[in-house]
């Protein structure tokens, strides 16, 4: 009997070895197709940079190709322009902006999922004692005479229960995870560029104003002399009553038009506020007029759009997602293995529970297989098919996107450094023009309409070249989102 236990004893050890063994070997097998990055439209150049003869830059900057000492945007765009209050307000987005820390705390669940699938490529292992006292009917079936009918049941067990990654589902369903937090991670570096720029946009509209309220403000009061001197003249016999009142009407209207400025700077202003986390109330910037030099954006080269631009990023890494997807899908074919095995002590007393006598243990596995489910499981994996196929689409629309904003943003920019220039001339000009109406005036030549013409021409032409100038630096930070701001793929992390 000895041997026979014995012999018996290793044969069920042999099972219980055999088992995972088995399935360590099985383990292998990943179903499914592996992930190859889509192909993606591109381009040798950039349209809008690629002139035989590039215009000269203005005075005032611009945009230039990528030299080897420039290679790439810098993380701290904002930088380039060179304005101690912007990069303040730029500092305190990432510290204060709530849109930000939603992204953020998205991104730090992304990454707790990874590790909640992660965590099924392990066994589960459960122990924990248990105690009761039972007391069994007289009258039940089988009941022997003389027998006890109360005893205690102390119990101390560990269960151990394993579902091996024979087809890799569980392998799939991590890939898919840690694409997806990227994903996630590659969407708070889009939110940030956007939040980032689109205060620099505000910004810049805000200087903008400030110099138009500058120029208005320095209009009124020559506008004042005018009138001065137009009442002066008129004292004096030489002017009409009617000079004066076009002289006090030319100044109560560019009055209103410097009122008029305020209303859409307080909105700008209440929209920095917003992006740097704090109330709108209790937020102020002192007036300063734009007169920043425009700095030069590196571009690069087309290709590396799909390095720089976190939307890209974002797409791709989707996709990457979605093909996990199919071999989940697959994987539902095959059967479900499952190992199970449990082991402790029981006893009626106490004295003898933890003992060699009162050992039990159990090893066992099964295996199902589903035959008929009336083509769910296909009908799963063509949707898993499908939906990659949509993220493949949306991953080279995002590259066409980005590519017609680059190459918008670089016209934008090479039209508009033409017509600063023309239109610097045009102010030189319109100068020029009053200053001889008003010489023409004073001698009694003219009337003071022509002067008057001639000082809505040169504000409207001095408001026309300050407004261009805003657009400038406004083109020149979507130029900057466009090419990614400074961040790359290398900054994914890897979950």
């Amino acid at each position: 009997m000895k041997l026979g236990g014995t012999q018996r004893s290793w044969t069920l050890g042999k099972v219980a070895f055999a088992l995972p063994a088995a399935a360590l070997l099985l383990s292998g097998c990943t179903v499914g197709p592996n992930y190859h990055r889509p192909t993606a439209p591109t381009a040798p150049a950039f349209k809008e940079s690629a002139v035989p003869v590039p215009p000269p830059n203005p005075p005032n900057g611009g945009w230039k190709q990528v030299t080897p000492n420039d290679s790439a945007i810098r993380p701290n765009w904002w930088e380039m322009y060179q304005d101690p209050q912007l990069n303040k307000l730029e500092e305190q987005v990432a510290v204060s902006n709530q849109t930000l820390k939603a992204s953020y705390e998205q991104y730090m669940q992304a990454r707790a999922a990874i590790q909640f699938y992660r965590s099924q490529y392990f066994p589960t292992l459960s122990a924990g004692p248990s105690a009761s006292r039972d007391t069994l009917s007289n009258n039940r079936p089988l009941h022997i005479a003389g027998t006890p009918t109360t005893y205690n049941d102390l119990v101390l067990q560990g269960q151990v229960a394993w579902e091996p990654d024979l087809w890799g589902s569980i392998r799939r369903t991590v890939e898919s995870q840690r694409a997806t937090a990227q994903a996630t991670a590659a969407d708070l570096a889009n939110v940030d560029l956007s939040l980032r720029s689109e205060l620099a946009m505000d910004y810049f509209e805000l200087r903008g104003l400030d110099t138009q309220q500058q120029l208005l403000d320095n209009t009124v009061k020559q506008y004042q002399d005018y009138l001065a001197l137009t009442q002066t003249r008129f004292t004096g016999g030489v002017a009409t009553d009617s000079d004066v009142a076009l002289a006090q009407t030319q100044l109560d209207q560019t009055r209103a038009q410097a009122i008029d400025v305020g209303v859409a700077r307080a909105q700008y202003e209440h929209a920095i506020a917003t992006l740097t986390g704090v109330p709108a109330s209790s937020f102020g910037l002192p007036p300063a007029p734009l007169d920043l030099q425009l700095p030069q954006v590196p571009l690069g080269v087309p290709s590396q759009l799909l390095e720089r631009r976190p939307d890209v990023a974002s797409a791709e890494r989707r996709t990457d997602a979605a093909n996990a997807q199919i071999g989940i899908a697959i994987a539902a074919y095959y059967p479900t293995i499952t190992l199970n095995g449990g082991g402790g002590f029981e006893s009626q007393n106490l004295g003898t529970w933890v003992q060699g006598p009162s050992s039990l243990w159990s090893l066992g596995g099964s295996a199902v297989e589903l035959l008929f489910d009336a083509g769910r499981r296909h009908a799963l994996t063509e949707e898993a098919r499908d939906t990659y196929e949509q993220n493949v689409a949306n991953y080279r629309q995002t590259v066409l996107q980005a590519f017609q904003e680059v190459e918008d943003n670089l016209s934008s920019l090479r039209v508009l450094n033409s017509e600063s220039l023309a239109q610097q001339r045009a102010v030189d000009s319109a100068r020029r023009s009053l200053g001889i109406s008003t010489y023409r005036y004073k001698g009694g030549v003219t009337t003071y309409l022509e002067v008057i013409t001639a000082q809505a021409t040169q504000l409207a032409n001095e408001r026309t070249a300050a407004d261009i100038t805003t657009r400038q630096f406004a083109a020149s930070v979507q130029l900057i989102k466009a090419l990614g701001g400074g961040w790359d793929t290398t900054k994914l992390p890897t979950p």
